[in-house]
Formats: structure tokens, C-alpha cells, sequence
């Protein structure tokens, strides 16, 4: 089981359905849709992989396979950034 965590000091500003991110270390900015707000709020709580599209999928109405790409490639993103981490357990 991989664990997707939050990582670094990120500043936020909600703007109506987005938020501007921007990491007060290395200066990335990141731009988030109203998804995307949703995912970075569950990931409040370091969560697995399987169980943040479970929450999504009864949050949206939405396909568990098209569920899963799109937060995979988010994820992906966000650790590109430094904003998210990968913990094997």
C-alpha cells in the first residue's frame, strides 16, 4: 500500500472555486480547480491511493477508472511540485 501525504509549506488562497498554491521554499505556484481543492483537502489526511477516488467517486459523478487517471495524474503533478509525497507501506 503507497500512502500519498502532503509535503512542504505550502500558502493557499481560495479564489471562488480555486485556489492558488505557492510553496514559500522553492517559489512554485500551482493553480487548482475546484477538484483539485477537493483532493488537496482529503489529503489533509495522508491517504491511500484506493481510498481517495472511493471518496471522490461518491462525491462526483464519475467513473472509478476515469477517477483514477485523473487523480494519478494530479498526484503525479502535485509531487513534481514537492507538494505531495509517496510513502510505501
Amino acid at each position: 500500500m503507497t500512502i500519498i501525504s502532503r509535503q512542504g509549506d505550502w500558502l493557499t488562497a481560495k479564489v471562488g472555486d480555486q485556489m492558488v498554491m505557492m510553496s514559500a521554499t522553492n517559489g512554485n505556484y500551482l493553480g487548482l480547480n475546484e477538484v483539485g481543492v477537493r483532493v488537496w483537502e482529503l489529503l489533509e489526511t495522508p491517504r491511500e491511493l484506493d481510498a481517495l477516488c472511493t471518496l471522490l467517486e461518491t462525491e462526483y459523478d464519475v467513473s472509478p477508472e476515469t477517477c483514477r487517471a485523473e487523480v494519478e495524474a494530479f498526484v503525479t503533478e502535485l509531487i513534481q511540485n514537492g507538494a505531495a509525497s509517496l510513502d510505501p507501506r
